[in-house]
């Protein structure tokens, strides 16, 4: 029988290069889309999914992040003596009763797998997922994540989501080769970090979900520094493919890669056009819109 997936790791540590001057102060992860940053959509994600613990491993900049999943007591003083009732709630209720946060520091940047390997005293022996705030996954009524659980808890291996990327882009994914053996599940036989597209073994790239054994926490302490000069999540997986069984699952739902502008800008005007308060009259803005592009 499967352990219980009841931790999440947030590698949270990035400098956000891609998003400066905007990221120069401020976290990538708390950019907002719509009228939540993106660290709020995964971490709803992952208690959607039944995580427990929430553990962050940041950086020197990140303190923002600590403070929007605290409690603030003066805002939420302020809100109660205007007797703003809805905004009180939406404060008071980022995170539900009985999940936790622990704060990791990343001292430096050594990549996803060091990240990873950060959250090692808080992970314990238990399975646990991954999920990186860049990857916006609208999955509908039920969350990538939870769909990844369900997938982990039948078949007790671990579970990595996948989707068909242009073959023109193996270069920006870690790329697996698989074989299928159920409906959007496939055995993974190996895996790549950014391979050009000529070597590439599939188009079948990694995206920022993953549920994992803790056995990856002893692999990614051998594991050297790999492409960039980091060490990658992508290669202790590889390891891990000698010894135990993991699977490619190729989620439903709307992946937003929001670590670039252009997909950052996709997720914003679709987000949008699902928010019951700003659906309509953004529509008909869009619509009015059309003919002047």
């Amino acid at each position: 029988m499967s352990i219980k997936v009841r931790k999440a790791v947030f590698p949270v540590a990035g400098l956000g290069t891609r998003f400066l001057p905007a990221t120069k102060a401020n976290p990538k992860e708390m950019l907002p889309v719509v009228d939540k940053p993106l660290i709020q959509y995964a971490a709803e994600e992952a208690v959607a999914a039944g995580i427990k613990e929430l553990i962050f491993v940041t950086g020197r900049s990140k303190r923002s992040i600590e403070d929007h999943f605290d409690k603030a007591y003066e805002l939420e003083a302020e809100l109660e003596k205007q007797q703003k009732q809805q905004m009180l709630d939406i404060v008071r209720n980022i995170l539900p009763a009985g999940v936790s946060c622990i704060y990791i520091r990343q001292a430096e940047p050594l990549g996803l797998g060091h990240a990873v390997l950060c959250a090692k005293p808080a992970i314990g022996g238990e399975p646990f997922a991954v999920l990186l705030a860049d990857d916006l996954i609208d999955g509908g009524a039920r969350g990538c994540l939870a769909q990844m659980v369900d997938v982990y808890t039948h078949y007790n291996s671990g579970v990595v989501a996948v989707q068909p990327v242009p073959a023109t882009d193996t270069d920006k994914y870690g790329i697996v080769e698989v074989k299928a053996i159920d409906s959007r599940i496939a055995k993974i036989h190996s895996i790549v970090e950014k391979p050009k597209p000529a070597v590439a073994p599939s188009n079948l790239g990694v995206v920022g979900r993953y549920i994992l054994p803790p056995e990856i926490l002893d692999i990614l302490e051998q594991t050297p520094r790999g492409a960039g000069g980091e060490i990658q999540l992508t290669d202790g997986i590889a390891t891990l493919l000698a010894r135990q069984q993991v699977l490619a699952y190729e989620f439903e739902g709307t992946r937003y890669d929001c670590g670039s502008k252009l997909g950052y800008l996709q997720a914003t005007v679709e987000l949008a056009l699902q928010h019951p308060e700003l659906q309509a009259p953004f529509r008909a803005y869009l619509k009015a819109r059309l003919p002047a592009l």
